[in-house]
């Protein structure tokens, strides 16, 4: 499932590239039908996410909001803006290209850009129609002329009001980039973990708790703070949440930045080069069941917390003092 670095990777390209355009969309695959009708037409005015939701405004007030799910996937056509490692996570990325919003039959530049769990990019063959058509079970594509943005396989794409969409976001915990005082959400999230005697494990991957983690932060962060999964979270010292919101911030930036979930703080600048090529070198626990702990040697373990897999070190994550661990 593309986590919360994903989708606001996606709002900035779409911030580059749609934003200030006046956008034909449509649905090729006919399940969104209503929602392009809607939406047809009019000018694209911001892009934006919070943990996995992307929220996409247009001038008449009304917003497209998409959960990508386990599978969902935009992939980009045409001349996309380069949005690649070393691109600033938080603060401004200053004005949009500008662009006549018009669709032509001029053919842009022929770059292919995928995102959702992962990214790829291609170039498209020349002779390549322009637009190019969809393939597969396009639910919605937004054309400015020059780009050419389609969503397939998302679990929620619908078109809200604004009041509508601001109740979506104020259900939705805290997320780094979004927020204006890092200290002063982490004090939210402090709270819905340490009131309940669920597992801190479920707890993170609640989007009502915090915003944007899924199964491999999760998995990365709990291991980073040496905590087991298991342990209720009204049994996690405060500290101990703070600081794995702390390193949610750190994380989801670095994961905005570079265009991968690299969660590994041992390794050097020939270590990171090298797992961005290779992700079996990324993370500590994450997909390593059966495999020796990086850090003692423990054998990693895979379970199940709430229909997902967990993995973990049994002997690195430990529960705190006087907490009740485990299984």
């Amino acid at each position: 499932m593309p986590e919360g670095h994903t989708v606001h990777r996606i709002a900035r390209q779409m911030t580059l590239d749609l934003v200030g355009c006046r956008l034909a969309v449509s649905s090729p695959q006919g399940r969104f039908a209503a929602g392009a009708a809607r939406l047809d037409g009019r000018t694209m005015t911001s892009a934006s996410a919070v943990g996995k939701q992307l929220f996409c405004t247009f001038d008449a007030g009304d917003v497209l909001r998409v959960h990508l799910g386990l599978y969902g996937a935009w992939d980009l056509h045409g001349d996309v803006s380069p949005l690649g490692a070393g691109q600033r996570a938080r603060g401004s990325l200053g004005a949009p290209r500008v662009r006549s919003g018009a669709p032509t039959d001029a053919r842009p530049s022929s770059r292919r850009l995928r995102m959702g769990e992962g990214e790829t990019e291609s170039t498209v063959p020349a002779g390549t129609a322009w637009p190019p058509p969809p393939i597969g079970q396009v639910r919605v594509r937004l054309d400015s002329g020059s780009v050419v943005a389609d969503l397939r396989g998302p679990t929620a794409c619908e078109v809200l009001t604004a009041a509508e969409a601001a109740l979506v976001r104020e259900r939705l915990g805290p997320d780094p980039q979004t927020v204006d005082d890092l200290d002063a959400a982490g004090e939210v999230v402090v709270d819905r973990v340490t009131r309940r005697n669920v597992a801190v494990g479920q707890l993170l991957m609640d989007q009502s708790v915090v915003a944007g983690i899924g199964n491999i932060y999760r998995a990365e962060l709990l291991f980073r703070a040496r905590l087991d999964p298991w342990t209720p979270g009204r049994q996690v010292p405060a500290d101990l949440v703070r600081g794995i919101w702390r390193d949610w911030a750190v994380l989801l930036d670095d994961g905005i930045r570079e265009g991968v979930m690299l969660t590994r703080e041992d390794l050097d600048d020939a270590g990171r080069e090298a797992a961005r090529r290779d992700p079996t070198l990324r993370h500590w626990v994450y997909q390593r069941g059966g495999l020796p702990c990086l850090v003692c040697g423990t054998a990693v373990v895979v379970e199940e917390m709430a229909t997902r897999k967990l993995y973990r070190c049994p002997a690195c994550q430990v529960a705190p003092s006087g907490a009740a661990g485990g299984r």
